[in-house]
């Protein structure tokens, strides 16, 4: 039973290709609805704003549907479309000059909170927020890597630095990241004192 459960899902995203291939809205209106939340998502992590990342989102879409007869079945139809995304969503940040600029965790504006518990309330949309407030390459690399599951060297390549930089960058994010939350940790604290 689970065998012809397999096929059939196989051959309903073969379906689903090949109704986009042939441009047919029908087809690529119901392969938007399946992945356009989870994309959404995605395109949400590197994106400073909502706007931003419906933008990317598409973007993408469009370069899925003008590809997608290269689609090759090496691997998932999600992961093609994520890899799409992510590609489309790097090349908007590329285009902005200030990917390297650097903030202060002082000159971050961090929404206070009231008397919740931050380690127990810090949800998966507030950890993108904070995510959202990274300096723009500790951001990229920080979802390259943790999300995105590329190692040092991939990101390296896709981004033109060193590998050395890569690990620098998640290292920096990762402390910056701690700062912050250490900081609304003391801010918490302070406010139920």
């Amino acid at each position: 039973m689970l065998k012809k459960e397999h096929i059939f899902l196989e051959n309903r995203e073969a379906d689903l290709i090949n109704g986009c291939v042939n441009n047919d809205r029908h087809f690529q209106s119901a392969l938007y609805k399946k992945y356009s939340g989870k994309m959404m998502t995605v395109c949400f992590r590197y994106s400073k704003n909502r706007e931003d990342a419906e933008e990317s989102l598409n973007e993408g879409f469009m370069k899925v549907f003008d590809n997608i007869g290269g689609f090759k079945n090496n691997g998932s139809l999600e992961g093609w479309i994520r890899k799409i995304m992510v590609n489309t969503a790097l090349e908007k940040l590329r285009k902005k000059s200030n990917l390297y600029k650097i903030i202060s965790i002082e000159d971050l504006s961090l929404d206070q909170r009231s008397n919740e518990n931050i380690e127990s309330d810090l949800n998966a949309k507030e950890l993108i927020h904070l995510i959202q407030k990274l300096p723009p390459m500790y951001q990229i690399v920080f979802n390259l890597h943790v999300f995105e599951g590329l190692k040092h060297r991939e990101i390296a390549e896709q981004l033109g630095i060193s590998e050395g930089t890569s690990k620098s960058n998640l290292s920096d994010a990762k402390t910056w990241l701690k700062k912050v939350l250490e900081k609304l940790s003391g801010d918490q604290k302070a406010l139920t004192a």
